[in-house]
């Protein structure tokens, strides 16, 4: 396990918080500090269930692709965690093959596909330029629903 990911799970246990025996991963949202501030609150608010990635991503960057199961420690834009979350479905699709009910999971704008699909062009297009890779309408895209397990508090989040 990598040394930053135990410390993180030696510090929630530190405070009572103990995380099931799972693949445990860190990670965040978004590509600026706005966006990954307003999607951090609609976890915490129950609005936002679902999140995307593509697949091409992991692979680039050497990790495994998400499975249900897995527990993801979620940090804000300035890397402190803010919640704890498990994988409770993982799908992978092509892009113009997500559905209307997943891009409502994501809880983003009017959780309209339209939407999702705009919003996630732009998103997916400049990180496959991080990749080297070309926007393409068959990309494959994760498609991963979860539950939060614990939502830390901001005085937790700071410590």
């Amino acid at each position: 396990m990598d040394r930053n990911v135990k410390k993180l799970i030696d510090g929630l246990t530190e405070r009572g918080i103990h995380l099931p025996k799972r693949d445990v991963r860190v990670g965040g949202f978004g590509d600026s500090e706005v966006l990954a501030t307003s999607l951090i609150d609609l976890i915490i608010a129950g609005v936002k269930h679902g999140t995307s990635s593509l697949l091409w991503s992991w692979k680039f960057d050497g990790e495994a692709v998400p499975k249900v199961g897995d527990i993801e420690i979620v940090l804000d834009w300035h890397g402190r965690p803010v919640l704890i979350r498990r994988a409770t479905e993982v799908e992978i699709v092509p892009f113009d093959c997500v559905t209307a009910d997943f891009a409502a999971s994501e809880g983003e704008g009017d959780r309209s596909l339209s939407y999702w699909q705009k919003e996630h062009w732009r998103f997916f297009t400049e990180e496959c330029k991080r990749i080297d890779r070309a926007a393409e309408k068959s990309m494959p895209v994760v498609c991963e629903k979860f539950e939060v397990l614990y939502t830390l508090t901001p005085k937790a989040r700071n410590e």
